[in-house]
């Protein structure tokens, strides 16, 4: 059976980062979890990460990245592709079925296990099963509204609660800077 049901939404607005997960975790057809905490701040930098996947593989990756963090002086994006490289090269890493999102408040970061490091064009990107309803959403959101970053991600992500059965709407924002 696959652990499922997460979706991870990373915002920034006016220099304000604001980075939400709902708190459904699924074995098969059943909801185990509804309040699980999918995002947290990284290493005493000024970056927050989320995760979708399982969850012992992206905790394993979370201290990759805090490693990879602490030997870059926190440069967010030398330490992703330190990661990612290390990621797709080491035989047991390559194993974990997870992907990460990492946030400052000047850029969003996607991390896959195939090397992947990837910058959206836009200030604004999503991870996990109701991922493509959060984006739309958060991009309609800030092409047509003057919400906050938080008020974008609550709001994207609720309406992903209402599209995505693998998506709840117990959301967990945090914000950055705060």
């Amino acid at each position: 059976m696959t652990f499922r049901g997460t979706t991870i939404l990373a915002v920034i607005r006016n220099g304000i980062l604001a980075f939400g997960g709902d708190g459904q975790v699924t074995l098969g057809e059943q909801i185990i979890k509804a309040r699980a905490q999918k995002i947290r701040r990284l290493s005493g930098y000024p970056i927050i990460g989320g995760f979708a996947g399982a969850t012992a593989d992206a905790f394993t990756l979370f201290e990759r990245f805090e490693t990879k963090l602490d030997s870059a002086s926190g440069n967010m994006t030398r330490a992703a592709v330190e990661l990612a490289r290390e990621w797709r090269m080491d035989k047991a890493l390559r194993q974990l079925q997870a992907m990460l999102l990492v946030g400052s408040t000047d850029k969003i970061l996607i991390l896959s296990g195939q090397g992947d490091v990837l910058e959206p064009d836009e200030p604004v990107a999503a991870i996990g099963s109701g991922a493509p309803a959060a984006l739309a959403a958060a991009k309609s959101l800030l092409r047509h509204t003057d919400m906050s970053a938080a008020d974008v991600v609550k709001n994207a992500l609720q309406i992903a609660s209402e599209q995505c059965v693998y998506t709840n709407d117990q959301i967990i924002v945090e914000v950055l800077p705060s």
